[in-house]
């Protein structure tokens, strides 16, 4: 003789919101790429109505770069009621990004503002971004254009450094 437990529809129950709870998180929108241009990326860098802005240039391929990206994270949430914006800015090819920019950023979970620059000319916007920068990545600009001051850092970031480079600019 079968019995059937009094407790099988609330089991089934649990078992379907459960599944539904560990899903859900896929059933969300994967974080937001704008492809962009250098004159968008000029107007994001010099917008006086902005907060200060943190902008880290890196690329999937770039070891150091994707070593480094979870200290911009951090800095985003420990940062998050204060006047700093922190944009990711990938410089992978504008074909990779739904194949290798949106998996990667799905997978870290970034929650950085990016954006993808679709220029394959470097050098005629690098001097334009810092006259120092050589081009290399990982790179941050670290930018407050309401007082026109703004600080390059052409490094990949050890722990900590960061930070202390952002605290430094903001005293």
């Amino acid at each position: 003789m079968l019995k059937v437990s009094k407790h099988k529809p609330k089991t089934i129950t649990g078992l379907v919101l459960l599944t539904l709870l560990l899903t859900s998180s896929r059933l969300l929108p994967a974080q937001e790429i704008q492809v962009i241009k250098f004159d968008q990326l000029h107007q994001i860098i010099t917008d006086k109505n902005a907060p200060i802005r943190v902008i880290n240039f890196w690329a999937t391929w770039c070891a150091p770069c994707v070593k480094e990206l979870p200290q911009f994270e951090d800095l985003l949430d420990k940062y998050k009621n204060s006047p700093t914006e922190v944009i990711l800015v990938s410089m992978d090819f504008v074909q990779n990004l739904d194949s290798k920019v949106k998996k990667f950023a799905e997978k870290k979970n970034l929650k950085s503002k990016l954006y993808l620059l679709d220029e394959t000319d470097y050098n005629s916007f690098i001097d334009r971004i810092d006259p120092s920068w050589s081009g290399a990545i990982p790179a941050t600009l670290i930018v407050d254009a309401r007082n026109e001051k703004r600080t390059f850092l052409e490094k990949e970031f050890k722990e900590g450094e960061l930070e202390k480079a952002y605290l430094d600019f903001i005293q």
